[in-house]
Order: C-alpha cells, then structure tokens, then sequence
C-alpha cells in the first residue's frame, strides 16, 4: 500500500516531466504574447510618482513601510487634486490593487477616466497601496528577488501583514480612520483583513470592487484551463517561484496554455476575466508598458486552491503542514460573519466577470452581518470596473456618494 507521503513525492516528478513536453510542443506566439514581447516595462527606478501622477500635475510623495516580516513596500500619497488645496484634503482613502497589478492601475486612464485622478480632484486624501512582488515594491530587509524565499506568500500574507503595515502608516500619518477600496484581489485581502480587530479597528468603510472571498463559480476559460492542467503544482515542482509573465518563461506558458485546439487566447484579457464591455483596447500598448506585474507561484496556487475546493480559507499546506501551522488537519476559514456589523460595506460587480461571479459574490453577501449596499451593472465585467471608459459615470459617482455618507462630506460632484 502507497501512503499518501509516496503518492505526493512522484506527482512532481510526473508533473515536471509533463509540463517539459508541453512546453516542448512547439506553440506557437499568440496575439497576446506578441503584445508582451513586443512592449517592454517601464522601470519602476523613478516611482510612480515621478512617472505618472507628477508630469499630469497632482501632488504626489513616495513612502516606504516595512512588514512585520521584512517586505519593504511602497506607497504613494496624492493630498489633493490638480487644482486643490492641501490644507482642505478630505478624508484618506487607500486604494488597493488587484493580481498582476500595481499601483499604477487606478492612473493609467486618463484623468477624467481613471479612479485615482478622480478621488483626488473631488476632496479625498488618495493612498496607493503596492503589495510585496510588484514593480514598485521589490525590497526586503533581507532577502532578494532572485532568493525563493522573497516569493513564499499567497494572499494571505498580503492580508495579514502587507495590508497591516499599509493601512498602519497611513493611520498613524492621518490620525484618522480610512476608507478601503479594493479590485479583484484587493477585496480578497480586504474581507480576510477585515476579520482582524487590529486591521478593522483602522477602517471607517470599505468599497468593494469585483469583491472576491469565494472563486468555486469561475467561467474564465483560460483560468480553468490553467486548473485543470494543475500549472500551479507544474510551476513548484520545476521550482519556479515567481511568476513573471514578462519572462520568457512566462510568455511560453502563456503561449502553451493558448493553443487554437483547446483555448483561443487571441482576446487573451476576456479569456482570464470574461468579457468586458467599455475596455479601450486601442491602449493595451501602454497598459502592457505597466502590468502586469509579477506575482508568486505560490499565491497562485492558494487561489486554485479556492476554485478547486470552493472555501475561502488560510493556504493548505497539507495535512502534516497544516498540523504544523494551525493545529488542524485542514486549514482555518476566514469567517465573513467576523466582519463587524457595524462597518458600512459598498460593491460594485457586473454580470458578465468571468473571475467574481454573481453567485460567488451573492453567497459572500450572505454571510456577511451587515446588509452591504449593491451596484449591479449586468453588461459590466471584471476589468470594467477600473479600466472602463464609463466607469466615471456608471460606478465611480455612486462609490464617491458613498464614502462620502460614510465621512459626513457634502456631495459636489
């Protein structure tokens, strides 16, 4: 008989000689890939102030803050709009990112376009928050990018210590409670933080973009493609670490994964996210000259973890591990019905987002104590919601009327 330690210790060695004649295979360059090789990054030496938010403008400072485990991140702080006056800023909202995004992400529309311009030009004291692994916030104490350890975190240490340290800096700069908002991935690490009496303490409301706790109705077919080939395992058994889909090897499984017999990747974003109705594809060139930026393997992999077990818990790192770790034999839940009744929630989805399905989002709403208040827009996907040239009127002007009850300012936008 094979116990279960046999059986894992040659799936990787099965896996890693399967995924070497798959990238062997020949793929062939996608649409997409093409894109990615043809568009190098801007360096992220000069910050994000310097080479965005300063040349439109708005007043911008860069600021550093340490995590509790040595990850040096980066933060931007805009007091005020173009025209604004710095002793008259408004209360401090912290934007927060989604997956393979930075910062960048709430400034790469226009002005009139993009959510970062707008908050600031409309009162609010605008933080921008870079998790551990982008562009922007690549320092550790310690450890270098190229050392394994740099990229041992999923999510949850997002939630746990990039999300404390972050928000703790900004409370102890403003003396005053913060408005979260978060995309995608900034709303998984937002409800697990939000959990935690340290973090919620600091939160006067929250604004949900795409909001994510539970992902077992993902439709994306390019991420399902991604599940079932089990790439999450192929990638830690062949030891890689980061995820760079910048890298050649990045771009090669990109390519692999899109071949013409199981996944036209020529629309490459609405194959990972679904459709989206108001994303301005004529500026993918200078999106790809931001993002997406680097994650790691392993917090890939508690994400399919997620689809694969519908539980919006801690990352399983098996029985022995999880005993190690949490003293159970599965690892903890993160309890949505913890969340505080009395913290006001709003979220925006769409119906057509492949990645935070409306039934996902509904259960996440069930669970909660509060009654958040809702923005359904049917025709809206996942990138719409940040990247849609609509956004100002359809999502934007509703989230700012509710931070603003939230903070007791006067609506004049």
């Amino acid at each position: 008989m094979v116990g279960p330690g046999g059986a894992l210790a040659a799936a990787p060695r099965l896996l890693v000689l399967v995924f070497l004649c798959f990238l062997a295979g020949g793929a062939r360059p996608s649409p997409a890939t093409d894109a990615l090789r043809r568009v190098s990054p801007r360096a992220a030496a000069a910050g994000l102030c310097q080479q965005l938010l300063l040349p439109q403008g708005y007043p911008c400072t860069e600021h550093t803050v340490q995590t509790d485990d040595g990850f040096l991140l980066s933060l931007q702080h805009i007091p005020h709009g173009k025209n604004g006056i710095a002793d008259n800023a408004g209360p401090p909202v912290f934007l927060q990112h989604g997956l393979f995004q930075g910062g960048d992400t709430w400034f790469i529309n226009s002005n009139e376009q993009s959510l970062g311009y707008i908050l600031a030009d409309n009162g609010f004291d605008v933080w921008i928050g870079n998790v551990r692994g982008t562009r922007w916030s690549k320092g550790h104490s310690t450890l270098s990018v190229h050392d394994k350890l740099f990229w041992e975190w999923s999510w949850q240490d997002l939630a746990e210590y990039d999300v404390l340290a972050m928000l703790s800096y900004v409370h102890t700069i403003t003396q005053s409670k913060i408005s979260y908002v978060g995309h995608s991935q900034g709303t998984i690490m937002g409800l697990a933080a939000f959990t935690m009496p340290e973090i919620v303490k600091m939160i006067s409301s929250a604004a949900l973009l795409c909001p994510i706790s539970y992902l077992d109705h993902v439709s994306a077919s390019f991420v399902l493609r991604a599940v079932a080939m089990h790439l999450d395992q192929m990638l830690v058994a062949m030891g890689i670490h980061q995820l760079n889909f910048r890298s050649d090897m990045g771009v090669q499984i990109l390519d692999s994964l899109c071949d013409d017999e199981h996944l036209d990747c020529n629309d490459l974003l609405s194959s990972i996210t679904g459709q989206n109705c108001c994303f301005n594809s004529s500026r993918i060139d200078y999106y790809l000259e931001y993002e997406p930026h680097p994650s790691s393997t392993k917090n890939l992999r508690h994400l399919f973890q997620m689809i694969r077990k519908g539980t919006f818990a801690k990352y399983d790192y098996g029985w022995w591990g999880n005993l190690r770790r949490y003293g159970h034999l599965h690892p903890p839940s993160f309890d949505l019905s913890s969340i505080p009744e009395s913290l006001p929630i709003w979220m925006g989805y769409g119906g057509l987002d492949a990645l935070a399905d409306v039934t996902d989002v509904e259960r996440t709403i069930k669970e909660l104590k509060s009654t958040p208040e809702l923005l359904y827009i049917g025709d809206y996907g996942h990138i719409d919601f940040i990247m849609s040239v609509k956004a100002k009127e359809d999502v934007y002007v509703d989230l700012m009327r509710f931070l603003r009850a939230q903070q007791g300012m006067h609506s004049s936008y």
